[in-house]
């Protein structure tokens, strides 16, 4: 006889539990601490098994025979209630582990070591943060209950704030983390695929770099009168001979720099193609770089930090410097001795267009094209990087008294 509320409310616990039955295979199980477990029986593969449903009256009466109605469907389709429950609860727990906050602290850790690919200690710095700002919002929420207005609601207070480009790139990652799990099967697709165009475009800007010759000259006499810490003025005047990259010139470490054979070799973990990059060394640098060892010493950092020789000079210390010297942000800061470089080689016409972009480590997409580069320019570029070193003590002697 079917179970009626009236007399699941009547029963009474005893010494032992005991079964109270329905209809097909449900019963209620009173316990002797006065619990009412509701429980499904089953066969499957001829063998008996039993489903927990709930408690009584926490699951009602009427609830209970619907589950059991729902475990009845999946036996009718071979399929197990018990270990469809097991695999339900699996997934629910992998869902609640998988937030964008934990799978974007997996996607960082693994693009800090991603071979060729890896990214620079400094770009994982500022990854990390920009990815730590939307967290804020979506970071405990599981990945697949994310959707696009989620992430666009996070990415425009970024925008609010004025910080367009920031939020540009910080979509970009967001992206990133999210086909991440993609291809790590924790997701379907990718909610920020649709959010193309939904941002502010930033203006883009130029870094500022002297490139006219006669104030190339000035310049580089406004830093031979330079006041302040050494350590710093050397790296100005070296940052002109060598035009790297700031991060690769305030990272560069003695162990890298053979005076002897007149080369810096920047290792690929410090460029930013994650490639090795050979820089010819002038004579002019050559003398420069023994007068800074006699202020840094011959191992570690070649730009120690002044607080801590176990770290580099601050990624500001070059841009402090040129605005003391009087030169604002939008006339020059510490990248454009690059863009200083480039325009002047280019418009000698002494120089092929190759040597000088692979003088700058500008990537090349051809890697076949790339190594025939590396190996036929090198010789090409240890004139150039002489001629160059000569031609900037040219102008500077041409440079009228420094601002």
């Amino acid at each position: 006889m079917p179970l009626s509320d009236v007399a699941i409310r009547n029963a009474k616990p005893r010494e032992k539990s005991y079964k109270m039955g329905d209809s097909l295979g449900l019963f209620l199980l009173v316990q002797p601490s006065g619990g009412k477990l509701w429980r499904f029986k089953y066969r499957v593969l001829r063998r008996e098994k039993k489903l927990a449903l709930g408690t009584y009256p926490d699951i009602s009466l009427s609830e209970a025979r619907r589950r059991r109605d729902e475990a009845r469907q999946m036996v009718a389709h071979g399929r197990d209630p018990a270990r469809e429950k097991q695999l339900e609860k699996h997934r629910a727990f992998m869902e609640a582990a998988n937030t964008f906050a934990a799978i974007a602290d997996e996607y960082c850790r693994k693009r800090r070591r991603d071979g060729a690919r890896a990214w620079a200690p400094a770009t994982a710095k500022r990854s990390e943060y920009l990815l730590s700002q939307i967290s804020i919002a979506i970071g405990r929420l599981p990945v697949t209950e994310i959707g696009p207005a989620d992430v666009l609601a996070a990415i425009r207070k970024i925008e609010a704030k004025g910080n367009y480009e920031s939020a540009r790139r910080t979509l970009q990652l967001a992206s990133g983390v999210f086909r991440y799990a993609v291809a790590t099967v924790r997701l379907n697709s990718d909610p920020t695929r649709d959010l193309r165009g939904a941002l502010i475009v930033p203006k883009v800007t130029h870094y500022g770099a002297v490139i006219d010759p006669k104030e190339v000259g000035e310049l580089l006499l406004a830093i031979d009168d330079y006041e302040g810490h050494v350590v710093t003025k050397l790296a100005l005047r070296i940052a002109p001979h060598v035009f790297v990259r700031p991060g690769e010139l305030r990272h560069a470490e003695w162990g890298e720099i053979d005076l002897e054979a007149a080369l810096w070799t920047i290792p690929a973990e410090k460029t930013k193609m994650r490639k090795p990059h050979h820089v010819p060394l002038s004579h002019q640098v050559i003398e420069l770089f023994r007068s800074l060892q006699m202020f840094s010493g011959n191992s570690g950092y070649a730009f120690p930090s002044i607080r801590s020789r176990k770290r580099p000079m601050s990624d500001n210390t070059l841009n402090a410097a040129l605005r003391r010297l009087g030169y604002a942000s939008d006339e020059m800061t510490g990248h454009g001795f690059r863009a200083m470089a480039s325009t002047l080689l280019n418009e000698s016409g002494l120089w092929s267009p190759d040597a000088i972009e692979r003088a700058l480590a500008h990537g090349d997409t051809d890697r076949v094209r790339a190594a025939y580069h590396r190996g036929t320019h090198w010789k090409e570029r240890v004139k150039m990087a002489q001629w160059w070193s000569d031609h900037l003590d040219e102008l500077r002697a041409q440079g009228k008294k420094p601002r």
